[in-house]
């Protein structure tokens, strides 16, 4: 039987075409690293308060090539590498829902940053390979500072599984990204608005009970992830409607979940605007097909 480990924990942190044209006049080793990092934190703030998501889909792709010259030039800067993973697994994740083979070679690109980025610190690269129970003594060496390297990486890494159900290695791995979330979960609950709690709240989901699939767990996760967010991150929701809702054949609370979603304003929170518009946009999609799902 095979398993559908559809972690979709959607996350951004997306940008702006007409820097490839400003920065293409620049030699790139000129610029600082602290240079690029602080130009790419302005471009992630800048995009995060977007309503005009067509402008976001048409202009990441630039902006992926703009984050991997950065990365070649400056290939063990851990800052960029991070940026890297969260960005390439961002726009995967929003975007590429048509495209499996896209989105699986994005995630894929991901992955590669976060675990470079990982690998900086103590026995991370070396455990890599070994079986989970050697590879999680590495993970007592990674504390809060680390914490964005570890979700990123579990994120992209993870959303590669899901494409790559078809690979017995691949689905191997599976115990290897819960450890980096629960870790994740130990240091920084909080961590992009719950984050973690949302993904552990998918994977208990995608499983089967007879595999493990714990809907109560879930219920959990996905109540953690309000609280933490504030109930301000809408995207929280539609993935409680998608999934929770839906495995539990609920549909009043699947409607009345989503109609929270959609009566909401998107920028209640400015820099949660993009991600909150992206959430109306899949909620009403999600409504228009509820006699389908129930």
């Amino acid at each position: 039987m095979v398993m559908d480990y559809r972690w979709k924990v959607v996350l951004l942190g997306v940008f702006s075409l007409p820097l490839i044209v400003h920065f293409g006049c620049i030699p790139s080793k000129r610029l600082t690293v602290a240079a690029v990092g602080s130009i790419l934190e302005d471009i992630a703030s800048s995009s995060s308060k977007q309503t005009d998501v067509t402008v976001i889909r048409e202009g990441t792709p630039a902006y992926l090539m703009l984050i991997d010259g950065f990365i070649e030039a400056y290939p063990h800067n851990e800052e960029l590498l991070i940026a890297g993973a969260k960005a390439y697994s961002s726009y995967a994740a929003l975007f590429t829902d048509q495209d499996q083979e896209k989105a699986k070679g994005l995630y894929l690109r991901g992955k590669q940053y976060g675990i470079r980025a990982l690998s900086k610190h103590g026995q991370f690269e070396e455990l890599l390979s070994k079986p989970v129970d050697q590879f999680r003594t590495c993970l007592p060496g990674l504390g809060k500072k680390d914490v964005p390297a570890l979700f990123w990486t579990a994120s992209s890494w993870g959303n590669w599984i899901s494409l790559s159900t078809d690979s017995v290695e691949a689905m191997a791995e599976v115990p290897k990204v819960l450890c980096l979330m629960e870790r994740v979960l130990e240091l920084d609950e909080g961590f992009y608005y719950g984050g973690a709690h949302l993904f552990m709240a998918v994977y208990h989901l995608s499983r089967p009970k007879a595999y493990g699939g714990n809907p109560e767990k879930a219920q959990r996760h996905f109540e953690k992830a309000f609280e933490v967010s504030q109930e301000k991150f809408l995207m929280s929701h539609v993935l409680y409607a998608k999934y929770y809702a839906r495995q539990t054949f609920d549909r009043e609370l699947f409607v009345l979940t989503l109609e929270k979603v959609l009566e909401t304003p998107a920028d209640s929170v400015p820099e949660l605007t993009l991600l909150n518009t992206m959430a109306k946009h899949q909620a009403k999609g999600l409504l228009e097909r509820v006699d389908d799902y129930f």
